[in-house]
């Protein structure tokens, strides 16, 4: 039950950010997002200082840190085009993303790992294909931020998955590689008169500090949820943070949702309810492990 209730508070968190970053408006995206870095690794440091120490640092490898700098570039820019795409009015688009992620998750493994998929994957994978499809030729556009979303982050995710370190350890050799191009990009626009912190109200300042607390909470409780429950819990959890989202979208915010709209999400819940029923009857037909 500590485990669920761990991933699920994850998800919630994960869920509720754009009722968060809506209260850092007024602030450019690009400066929440290095507020966000210069924060969360002092969180993380402080965390990790208090858990573990720092012995860990001893055994990175020079190919790890590369992949984690790699990782850290995707994912500030996952970061970054999030909080621009929820201030400039689009978070059901990036709702749509992180429904979109799994799937976009599952063919990097076909196209990059090489695994393979049954018949049930890879109808979910074209379901979700033809909802794409339907939402780009209703919308006259590509809906390009929520794919973007959806590839930075399944890239993030891959690279996660090949660079062997424990999540908090992995988000603090991120947060320590963007520190200093954050801080200095703040300082920059400090010297320029275009800072953010220490120049209106104090709620945005305290804001701002609290966005490296919550981007490293979830990250934390996440990682203590998926060490106690099944994979296939976690699988359906993580649907969670999108359907929160956009309920916050269109009934907070305001945006619109049309019936177009609403048949495009269809296919995509439907792609993403195929792929979650195999997991949970592979998972199921999967035989126990028996410790001699």
């Amino acid at each position: 039950r500590q485990g669920l209730a761990a991933a699920a508070a994850a998800y919630l968190i994960w869920g509720l950010f754009p009722i968060y970053w809506k209260l850092l408006q007024t602030v450019p995206a690009a400066q929440i997002m290095a507020h966000r870095i210069v924060w969360c690794l002092l969180f993380v440091v402080l965390w990790l200082g208090l858990r573990e120490g720092f012995g860990w640092l001893r055994r990175l490898s020079p190919r790890l840190v590369a992949m984690l700098a790699a990782s850290a570039a995707l994912i500030s820019l996952n970061w970054w085009l999030y909080i621009w795409a929820v201030n400039a009015g689009h978070i059901v688009e990036t709702s749509l993303g992180y429904f979109i992620n799994p799937l976009v998750s599952v063919l990097m493994g076909v196209l990059i790992l090489r695994e393979r998929l049954n018949a049930a994957q890879w109808t979910a994978v074209g379901v979700a294909a033809i909802g794409v499809l339907w939402l780009t030729w209703q919308g006259q556009r590509l809906p390009w931020i929520a794919l973007a979303l959806a590839l930075s982050f399944g890239s993030y995710g891959l690279i996660r998955k090949l660079a062997v370190v424990p999540a908090v350890q992995g988000l603090a050799v991120e947060s320590g590689l963007l520190f200093l191009p954050a801080a200095a990009f703040l300082l920059w626009r400090e010297i320029g008169g275009g800072g953010s912190f220490g120049h209106g109200e104090l709620r945005i300042d305290v804001l701002l500090v609290t966005g490296g607390l919550v981007t490293a909470l979830p990250l934390v409780l996440f990682a203590i949820g998926a060490r106690r429950i099944p994979l296939s819990m976690v699988g359906i959890l993580q649907y969670l943070a999108p359907t929160l989202q956009l309920a916050c979208g269109v009934l907070l915010f305001g945006e619109p949702f049309t019936h177009a709209q609403a048949l495009g999400f269809g296919c995509i819940w439907l792609a993403l309810g195929i792929y979650a029923a195999d997991g949970l009857w592979r998972a199921r037909r999967r035989p126990p492990v028996v410790v001699a």
